[in-house]
């Protein structure tokens, strides 16, 4: 398939997914959109036989579509500019304490705390696994996906401060992760070698700063550029221009784009440019993106869906694959509550938020195209469908039930407790 061919059929498919949720189950959007697509390649999965076209037609789309590649390189860019363009620097700014520590400190402390309890597991279940890869699988998961929680949280109830804090953490922790991520991985081809501090100084510093600071830097760039022009059109091809461009060079410069694309975004939606005071080009950009941003994610969804049909192997890990979504639930909650214990009012949040924050940490694309990346080894497929039956779950089950669990949490927040 062609390059032209591929998006026209992911860009078909999508449309017809979505209709079929507005017109008939009604469910969020990308909610309703990978259920859909978990549900097609099931079937095709288990009619193969019987109706080998529709088997053929998914297989083939998928081993043409580099979803790796794709998602980290190519759309994790517009989508990640288009949720930091409307975020809100100023609420941000309140929660900054709160986003930080879990951004950074609680990613560190999911990892070890899933790859410890996975690890467990899989000996209780006789899955063979190395606890090396234990943390690997846990460097991946730990991160909460923005793209993810972005869509899961728009018809959400949950309080404002809270809403901030899971979504600028969305935005952040993805920097961490991925030098842990990136460092296990190093650990693992040198065959169990030391790695030196200072490397993973080095590659934290050339990641996480050189991705902020290239993010920056052309983003007021483009500002500049902004300032002196009141056309819409010439607006709109300087912020692709910017978003390309860093992803291209962020890329070539081994930095971090997700920390590249949302300084720009932050940058860029915080900021008053043209000739036009009463802000209109800011809000008909914000528009435009937030079209972007729609339809990126509907066809990312429908991505993760049918890939599904390529890992047949999902069969022999259940239990296994079951037991990690417990353990990712018990490591996000853990990673939230041992920082309020010791931080509390830095944080801003109390121990009823627990529950809501470990609920709304939200698993999606990201975490897919990690696990695709490993190298093959014997552990990659048990990684692989250990990652989406979280992916599928966190989407599904915890967007749908989101509202619920906010409801009642806060509610029982608000009652007076027994001293």
């Amino acid at each position: 398939m062609d390059t032209y061919l591929i998006v026209t059929v992911l860009v078909v498919v999508s449309a017809v997914f979505s209709f079929i949720n507005v017109r008939f189950l009604k469910l969020p959007g990308a909610i309703g959109v990978i259920s859909i697509a978990v549900v097609v390649s099931i079937i095709a999965i288990f009619t193969g036989e019987f109706f080998p076209v529709m088997f053929r037609s998914i297989t083939g789309l998928n081993n043409n579509i580099n979803f790796s590649q794709t998602m980290l390189n190519t759309m994790l860019g517009f989508l990640l500019f288009a949720s930091a363009l409307r975020f809100n620097w100023g609420e941000l700014k309140k929660q900054v304490g709160a986003v930080f520590i879990l951004s950074t400190v609680g990613v560190v402390i999911s990892t070890f705390v899933f790859g410890i309890f996975f690890y467990w597991l899989a000996i209780l279940v006789k899955v063979d696994i190395s606890f090396i890869y234990c943390l690997l699988f846990g460097a991946l998961i730990s991160p909460t996906d923005p793209v993810a929680v972005s869509a899961v949280l728009k018809k959400s109830r949950m309080p404002k401060h809270l809403e901030t804090i899971i979504t600028g953490e969305s935005l952040f922790n993805d920097g961490i992760g991925l030098i842990l991520f990136i460092t296990i991985l190093e650990y693992i081809a040198q065959s169990g070698n030391d790695i030196h501090p200072r490397e993973i100084a080095v590659l934290f510093a050339q990641e996480v700063f050189g991705g902020i600071i290239l993010g920056g830097t052309l983003a007021y760039i483009a500002y500049k550029l902004m300032r002196k022009v009141d056309d819409f059109q010439t607006l709109v091809m300087v912020s692709l221009a910017l978003v390309m461009g860093i992803s291209v060079l962020a890329n070539k410069l081994h930095f971090s784009i997700p920390l590249a694309v949302v300084s720009a975004g932050l940058l860029i939606g915080n900021l008053r440019f043209g000739k036009d005071p009463s802000g209109k080009l800011n809000d008909f950009l914000e528009k435009f993106w937030t079209i972007i941003d729609e339809l990126m994610n509907t066809i990312l969804f429908v991505m993760i869906g049918l890939r599904i049909v390529m890992m047949p192997f999902l069969t022999y890990y259940w239990f296994v694959c079951l037991g990690a979504i417990v353990i990712v639930l018990i490591a996000r909650g853990l990673s939230i509550l041992v920082p309020i214990v010791f931080l509390r009012r830095t944080l801003n949040v109390n121990y009823n938020n627990v529950q809501i924050l470990t609920w709304a940490g939200v698993r999606g694309g990201i975490s897919i195209a990690l696990a695709l990346s490993i190298p093959n080894s014997k552990y990659k497929e048990v990684i692989e469908a250990g990652c989406y039956f979280i992916v599928i779950f966190s989407v599904v089950v915890q967007g749908l039930t989101l509202n619920r669990i906010t409801d009642f949490f806060v509610e029982k927040g608000t009652k007076p407790t027994a001293l």
